[in-house]
C-alpha cells in the first residue's frame, strides 16, 4: 500500500513532524523515479503536493493549492485524485497546451499524515491506450468484415453477393439502409444495388452532386431531414466511379472512427465485386457479339429472334427476316488485302445500323453474310430498306473498289405473317433461298420469298 512509505520511527511531537517531512521527501523521490505524476490531496480535495517539478506542462508550484478536477477532460466520472481504493484506473487529463494525456492512476487513502487525505501516482499510457484502442477497433472491423464476407460466400452471382454485402453492412452500422451509387458521368441509373430502407431519390440526388464536387474518398454528408450519410468512393480499374452510401435518420448517432474504417473496407470489397460484374458483362457481350463489327453474332441473333417471334405471335403482328450477302468481298481481299476486306465489312455493318431502326436486330452471321430482323414490319417495309441498300452500298464502299467491279448487296426477304405458325428454320430457309437466287442472277439486288401456296 502507498501509505506504507510513511516513516513510523517517531509518532509524537516534533518527531511526528520530522517523520512527515521525511516521508514527503521520500514520496517526492519515489514519484520522480517511478511515475509521471505523484500527488497528495487534502480534505477539500485540493492538491497539497505534486511531483515531479513539471507535470502536464504545469509547474508543481502552480498546481499546489488548486482543484485537480480542472485537469480532467471528463469530470462526470469519479475523481481519481480523491477517490481511493481503485488501482490502475485510466483517465484522460488535459495538459497546459490543451493536449489529451491518458494516465493510469492509483490512489490510496493516507491516515494520520498531517492533513493529506489521499495520495496517488500516475503513469502516462497515452500511446499504449491509443494502440489498444486501434487494435480493438481493427478487431471489431475484422469481425464485422468477416461476417460480411461469410454472407457473400453463400452467394454465387455478383448481384446477389452485393445485396448480401449491403444487408450485412446495414446490420453492422445500425443504419437505415445502404446503396451502391454509380458516380460515372452519364450513368443510366444512380443506384446499382441497395439494401434496407431505400433512400428517396430526391435525397440521393442531393447527396451525389456533393460527392462529385468534393471528390474525397470518405465523407459525411448532412441530409435535409436531419439525418446523416456516410459515403466512401472508389474507382474500379475499368473506370467506373462508385460510392458506398449508408445513412442514419435523425436524431443522428455520430459516425465513429470505427464506422469510417469499416465503410472503407466494405468499399474495397464493393470495388472488387463491381469489377467482377464488369468482367462478367463483358464476357457475356463478347459471347453475343461479332468481334469485328460489334453486331450480334449468329447465336445471339437466333435466340433474340425466337424470343421476339413469340411476342409478335401474341400481339398478332408480322415480322420480316432479311439475309444479306456482301458481293465481291473476295476481290477486295485479293487485290487490296484483308485489312481492306475488314474495312468493307465494318463499313457495311455501319450502313446497316444506320438504315434500320434501333429496335430491329442487326447481326453478322459470319464472313460476308448479315441478317436483319424487323419487328412488326411487312414485306413492303423490308423492300423499301432493301432498295435503299441497293442504291447506297456501291458508293459507301467505292473507295475500296477503285479499278474493280463495284461492291453491292444480294438480299433475300421473307415475312412471317401472324397466325401462320411458321418455324424460324423455315423462315430462314426462304430468306436464304431468295438471297442465293439474287446471287445467281447478277447480284446487287433484292428478292422476296413468299410462303408456299401464297399468292
Amino acid at each position: 500500500m502507498l501509505y506504507q512509505l510513511e516513516a513510523a520511527t517517531d509518532v509524537s511531537g516534533d518527531g511526528l513532524g520530522l517523520a512527515l517531512l521525511e516521508s514527503r521527501q521520500r514520496w517526492r523521490a519515489f514519484g520522480a523515479l517511478s511515475a509521471d505524476l505523484a500527488f497528495e490531496t487534502d480534505e477539500a480535495g485540493l492538491l497539497t503536493f505534486v511531483a515531479p517539478d513539471v507535470v502536464l506542462g504545469y509547474t508543481a508550484a502552480a498546481l499546489e493549492g488548486t482543484d485537480p478536477a480542472a485537469l480532467l477532460l471528463d469530470d462526470r466520472g469519479p475523481n481519481p485524485f480523491v477517490q481511493a481504493g481503485t488501482p490502475r484506473r485510466r483517465v484522460w487529463l488535459r495538459t497546459a497546451e490543451g493536449r489529451a494525456v491518458c494516465m493510469e492512476m492509483t490512489t490510496e487513502a493516507v491516515p494520520d499524515s498531517g492533513g493529506a487525505k489521499a495520495r496517488g501516482v500516475g503513469v502516462d499510457v497515452t500511446e499504449r491506450e491509443r494502440r489498444e484502442v486501434a487494435t480493438a477497433a481493427t478487431l471489431r472491423r475484422a469481425e464485422a468484415l468477416e461476417k460480411i464476407l461469410n454472407r457473400m460466400r453463400q452467394e454465387v452471382q455478383a448481384p446477389r453477393m452485393m445485396t448480401a454485402m449491403l444487408e450485412e453492412t446495414v446490420q453492422a452500422f445500425g443504419s437505415e439502409g445502404a446503396v451502391i451509387a454509380d458516380l460515372t458521368p452519364g450513368a443510366a441509373a444512380p443506384v446499382l444495388h441497395a439494401a434496407g430502407r431505400r433512400m428517396p431519390l430526391l435525397t440521393l440526388g442531393a447527396v451525389l452532386p456533393h460527392l462529385d464536387a468534393e471528390g474525397g474518398e470518405l465523407q459525411v454528408v448532412a441530409l435535409a431531414d436531419g439525418g446523416s450519410a456516410l459515403c466512401c468512393q472508389c474507382t474500379t480499374r475499368f473506370g467506373t466511379r462508385a460510392a458506398v452510401i449508408t445513412w442514419r435518420a435523425a436524431p443522428v448517432r455520430p459516425w465513429e472512427a470505427d464506422d469510417q474504417g469499416l465503410v472503407a473496407a466494405v468499399t474495397g470489397v464493393a470495388r472488387i465485386v463491381l469489377e467482377h460484374e464488369t468482367i462478367h458483362r463483358e464476357l457475356a457481350r463478347q459471347a453475343r457479339t461479332d468481334p469485328l463489327t460489334g453486331l450480334l453474332n449468329r447465336r445471339a441473333f437466333l435466340e433474340e429472334t425466337m424470343r421476339r417471334l413469340d411476342r409478335l405471335e401474341r400481339e398478332k403482328l408480322p415480322g420480316t427476316l432479311m439475309f444479306i450477302d456482301l458481293d465481291r468481298l473476295k476481290q477486295v481481299n485479293d487485290s487490296r488485302g484483308h485489312e481492306a476486306g475488314d474495312e468493307a465489312i465494318t463499313l457495311c455493318a455501319g450502313l446497316l445500323t444506320r438504315t434500320f431502326r434501333p429496335t430491329d436486330l442487326v447481326a453478322r452471321l459470319g464472313g460476308d453474310e448479315f441478317a436483319i430482323w424487323l419487328d412488326g414490319a411487312d414485306t413492303f417495309t423490308a423492300a423499301e430498306r432493301a432498295e435503299t441498300l441497293r442504291l447506297t452500298t456501291p458508293g459507301e464502299l467505292g473507295h475500296l473498289t477503285a479499278g474493280l467491279e463495284p461492291m453491292g448487296m444480294s438480299i433475300g426477304i421473307a415475312t412471317r405473317e401472324p397466325g401462320t405458325a411458321e418455324a424460324l428454320e423455315d423462315l430462314m430457309g426462304r430468306a436464304d433461298s431468295a438471297m442465293y437466287a439474287v446471287k445467281h442472277n447478277g447480284r446487287g439486288h433484292w428478292r422476296v420469298s413468299h410462303p408456299e401456296g401464297a399468292q
